[in-house]
């Protein structure tokens, strides 16, 4: 599985333990993190900010982006298994770097369970993307 990594200045701290580049404002690394998924060129990706905050609503813009902000295990493994979550978004003045790593291990060792209740909600989650209100 390729997952692909992106922080802004906020989140640069954590890129010895991530292996981040440093630049700087979290909307163009949302915007990169969601042309390589929709490219197939990454099947997940990891998106740290300062807080997450942004960096996740900034994620959710893009096309097939399903983005979340994750400071505890569960929520980690359970947005992947339940919600078909592909982008993790960390807020590096939140989480040290034992638990960022706990956290994207989680991410990344989870697989969506394909639950017809799952599927049938995640559609619906696909639906709002164009702006409508999905299905019902």
């Amino acid at each position: 599985m390729k997952i692909a990594i992106a922080c802004d200045h906020g989140g640069f701290p954590l890129k010895d333990t991530l292996k981040f580049d440093k630049d700087d404002d979290y909307p163009d690394f949302a915007r990169y993190i969601g042309q390589a998924i929709a490219h197939r060129q990454a099947d997940r990706g990891v998106l740290v900010c300062g807080s997450g905050v942004g960096a996740a609503i900034a994620a959710n813009k893009m096309k097939g982006v399903r983005a979340c902000v994750c400071h505890d295990a569960y929520s980690a493994a359970q947005g992947v298994e339940h919600d078909d979550m592909n982008v993790l978004c960390l807020g590096a003045r939140i989480v040290g770097d034992e638990l960022a790593k706990v956290l994207v291990t989680a991410f990344a060792k989870a697989s969506f369970s394909g639950e017809a209740r799952h599927r049938r909600r995640l559609e619906k989650v696909i639906g709002l993307e164009g702006g409508g209100g999905g299905t019902t």
